[in-house]
């Protein structure tokens, strides 16, 4: 049906005003962070030197890019904030989980993370009932619920944060020195990476693939909570009391999320590869195989490129604790191994379509790399020790 000219009049200024709207959302996030990040540098200025300034640049940049290319990662940064406040502000006045219901039940970290797995398995039921059944409220309650497990994740992990300098505040640290602590990370900034997929892709079929896997990793961390009492507060060794852990790890911790997505997606080409030959509803709530190529292939470019800088930082890291850029400790050989897997991933993908693999056969390589990537990050330290080891079991 044709649009007369009240419609498209009407369109054209619904469109205006969501640009100008736009814009002063992001000249808000603009100033927000610009005035964050200058009151962080006038708090703490007495310990800062060349490299504090350069970490607080890396972080300025990164927020503010991934902000103005995602609205909603503004808007998660400020519930993130308000989410951690009432904790970190209870700590602040003296109180701890014994004399606090609020933080014995809601506000300490490791309660926030237990909200955070029921909100995860809650998301999981929800994309997965939406893909197999149709469902589209559970869709959109499991998109729901992986926001809620985000928010609760990073405000945990801030809360935390703050928790390692309670009554011992030279033990002070930022909050991924043990298995417990990065499993918390791995899960809240996958689901972050998937939401922003999701969000590009107007498609919730995903999530059934991503969700759960991220479930899987959520029951190890409780796991290791309960089982290795991880999730208690201990000192950090001297090797990790270094400036470099708030650079080096987060790049490790986004090349991750995004390899574990990535396999995730060639697991959902492969089965839509099938669905689309017996004629499943599968074909209908899945991108067609060329497009979750190119999502496969983005985030494991994306990936790569945070892997390679993180590998140069702990390189360098290295050079300064122990005195060598390599030493062919268990972790950095088989991180020169996940390395070279993705680069020739990614140089076979990048070649002419004649002579490049399949999307099958890159969908099988994504897949079957996540034991790569797997034993890199949780297997090194469980069986083969090093220097490495800090999140030894």
């Amino acid at each position: 049906m044709a649009l007369d000219t009240a419609d498209i009049g009407q369109l054209r200024e619904s469109f205006s005003g969501y640009v100008a709207q736009e814009k002063w959302q992001r000249r808000i996030w603009v100033a927000f962070l610009t005035l964050g990040s200058v009151s962080v540098w006038w708090w703490f200025r007495a310990d800062f030197w060349l490299w504090q300034y350069i970490i607080l640049g890396i972080w300025y940049a990164g927020l503010m890019w991934f902000g103005l290319r995602w609205p909603a990662f503004r808007r998660l940064f400020l519930v993130v904030l308000a989410v951690a406040a009432p904790g970190v502000a209870l700590y602040d006045l003296g109180y701890t989980a014994r004399t606090s219901a609020l933080l014995y039940w809601i506000f300490q970290s490791t309660s926030m993370f237990y909200w955070m797995s029921l909100a995860i398995a809650l998301s999981a039921v929800g994309y997965y009932r939406y893909l197999y059944a149709g469902h589209q409220l559970s869709g959109d309650w499991g998109h729901r619920f992986a926001w809620v497990a985000v928010v609760l994740g990073y405000a945990g992990l801030a809360i935390r944060w703050k928790q390692t300098y309670v009554g011992h505040p030279g033990w002070g640290h930022i909050p991924v020195t043990n298995m417990y602590d990065a499993m918390v990370l791995l899960c809240t900034t996958t689901a972050l990476f998937y939401l922003y997929y999701e969000s590009q892709e107007k498609k919730r079929g995903l999530g059934a693939f991503a969700m759960p896997m991220i479930l899987l990793a959520d029951i190890f961390l409780v796991w290791v909570g309960i089982a290795y009492h991880q999730n208690q507060i201990q000192p950090v060794i001297p090797a990790l009391q270094s400036f470099w852990i708030k650079i080096h790890v987060p790049c490790e911790f986004i090349a991750y999320a995004n390899f574990y997505l990535a396999a995730m997606v060639g697991l959902a080409y492969l089965l839509r590869e099938r669905a689309g030959r017996l004629g499943t509803v599968l074909a209908e709530r899945l991108p067609d195989l060329k497009r979750l190529e190119r999502i496969m292939s983005s985030m494991i470019m994306f990936g790569f490129l945070f892997f390679t800088a993180g590998t140069i930082l702990g390189a360098i890291w290295a050079a300064k604790a122990w005195g060598g850029f390599w030493s062919w400790d268990p972790k950095e050989t088989w991180a020169l191994i996940v390395w070279l897997n993705y680069a020739a991933f990614l140089h076979l993908r990048s070649r002419k379509s004649s002579a490049r693999p399949t999307g099958h056969t890159l969908a099988w390589w994504s897949v079957i790399s996540l034991v790569t990537v797997t034993f890199c990050f949780i297997g090194v330290d469980l069986f083969l020790g090093g220097l490495h080891s800090y999140a030894k079991l």
